[in-house]
Parts: structure tokens; sequence; C-alpha cells
């Protein structure tokens, strides 16, 4: 039996909750408006777990906001609350500009993201100067930073507030990551260097290494033609992504903690690029048939893409 784009293997599973199935739960009680048990759930988590990826599940559910604002108006000092509404206005923001290039975005898109993006500012604000230790409210803050354009100096110092009591926040890294990149006002010099710094800075084993796969990958995809393919020649690229690899994703000690479809992804859209197929393929098989769409949609189709890129590792890998 065939499957995606005619493979002997299952098309990849996009479902967030396939990999982490307390997803499907937290969606199933925040439509059944049960704000007192997701508040169990996160109070519950230790603390090392970042409650930013339960929030970010939350604020993709329509009508959250409504409801987040009758809590509010009961309690303007619930921080879980201010922070969901928060991301929610975030989300919000970001749908109305879409990803498309800033150059294809309308100025009527642009004003909807930034009056959602300034709701949100005065709802993490508070969250912050409520729970210093929010490292939610902190992420989120990273977002609305950037699609405001407050500058790299501001990102920085939101990163080191976040970091400051989650020193290795893949969610938090990740987002920062986007707004070193030139296309955000930064430099590939600055980019690579934090990517190169999360890696250095975090213990063996953690998602953090996949900053240096993410960041090659932008810097590939900014340019075009011939060049990305000189670019993927230079032998340091392979040597970096070998490095972080190894001491993350194809490390004995790597967890997977929320993100690892990610960060296992990233490299095996690397890999695959580069032509080191046996570890592409490493990579796909600790994923099975679990993935996440990004970064594979940005080689075009992303069920395409996944499959000719693991087709073509597990068969010569």
């Amino acid at each position: 039996m065939s499957f995606a784009s005619g493979s002997a293997l299952p098309p990849p599973d996009f479902e967030v909750a396939s990999a982490y199935p307390e997803v499907a739960w937290l969606r199933q009680t925040a439509a059944a408006r049960d704000w007192p048990s997701i508040r169990r759930y996160l109070d519950g988590l230790p603390r090392e777990v970042a409650r930013s990826f339960a929030v970010r599940v939350l604020d993709e559910v329509a009508g959250i906001e409504v409801w987040m604002r009758e809590i509010l108006a009961a309690e303007p000092d619930d921080v879980l609350a201010l922070t969901v509404l928060g991301a929610r206005e975030v989300q919000i923001g970001w749908e109305i500009r879409t990803s498309a290039s800033a150059k294809d975005v309308s100025r009527e898109q642009f004003a909807g993201l930034h009056a959602h993006l300034r709701q949100a500012e005065q709802l993490l604000i508070r969250a912050t100067a409520l729970d210093p230790s929010s490292d939610a409210a902190w992420a989120e803050r990273l977002t609305s930073a950037m699609g405001l354009q407050l500058g790299q100096n501001e990102a920085r110092r939101r990163y080191d507030r976040l970091a400051a009591h989650h020193p290795h926040h893949f969610n938090g890294q990740s987002r920062l990551l986007q707004q070193l990149c030139p296309k955000w006002g930064g430099s590939w010099e600055a980019a690579h260097g934090f990517a190169r710094q999360c890696l250095l800075d975090a213990p063996e084993g953690a998602l953090s290494g996949a900053m240096v796969a993410e960041v090659h990958l932008e810097h590939w995809l900014s340019l075009s033609g011939q060049e990305r393919d000189a670019y993927l020649r230079q032998g340091h690229v392979h040597a970096e992504l070998a490095e972080a690899a190894d001491r993350s994703v194809l490390s004995p000690h790597f967890r997977r903690d929320h993100g690892w479809v990610i960060a296992q992804s990233c490299f095996a859209a690397m890999f695959s690029l580069t032509g080191d197929l046996a570890r592409a393929a490493a990579c796909f098989r600790a994923l099975g048939d679990l993935a996440s769409e990004y970064p594979w949609d940005y080689l075009g189709d992303a069920t395409k893409a996944y499959v000719k890129h693991r087709d073509a590792a597990l068969a010569r890998g």
C-alpha cells in the first residue's frame, strides 16, 4: 500500500496531540471552560517544565479570550489568565498579519496586528510584574516585541529576564533567534553567535542545540539559486550541525521534552539538505511518523517535502 507521494511509508503526522497527549486534554478542558482543572494542571507541573507550551495550546482555542476577560473582571491579578489572554491577543494579531513576507502584508493587516499586540503588551507587562518568573508571559513578550518592532536591545532584555529563571527555554530561544535574523533587523553574526551560545551553555541532550539547525536553515533560506548550494557546501556548516546534533538530538541523554519534534525535524531537514543522509535517517527514525509542519513548510508543501527527504534518507542513510 502506498501513502503520500507514492511513498510506501505513512504520511507525516503533524497533529501536536499525537506527540504530546496532554494537548487533547487541554483543548477539551478549555472548550468546556473548566478553568480550575487547567489551573491545577499547570500549577502541578514541575518548576523546570515550561508553561509556555500549554499556553500556546490554549491561545489557539477560538473564543477563549471571551471567558479570560470574564475571569480577569473578577480577579484582575490572575497571572495565568493575563498570560493566556495576552497570548491569545498575540495569536489573533498574527493571524491578521499572516506569515507572508512584509512586502506582501497590507497596511490594514499591519494595523490589525499592532492593535492586538498593544493589547497583549498591557496584559503581559502586568503578568510579568506580578510574577517575574512566568516563562510563558516572557516568551509571548518576545513575540510582541518583534511584531511591534521594539528593536534588538529590547528583545535581548526580555530574553535575559526569561533566561534568569529559565536558562535553556527552547521556545524563548527560538523566538529570540527569529528577532536576531536580518529579516527582523538583526544580523547573521548575532544570530549564529546566539545559536552557538545556546548550544554551549545547555547540558548535553537539551533541545537548545537545535538553535544551530534553525539558524542555518534561516540563513540558507535567505539565499537564492546557486548561493544556497554554495552555502551548504561550506565545511563549517556541516561541522556545526554535526556537533550540535551529537550534543542534543543524537545524544544518549536527549530527552523528549516539549518541542523535541521540532528539534529533530530541524536537524532532519538540514542533514537532508547537506547530504548527510546517515544523520538525517537517525533523526527520521527517532521521529517515527511524528512531524511538525515547521521546518518542512519552509521547503514547499510540508507533507511532500517531509516524505521526499525522509524516503531518501531512509533508503540511502
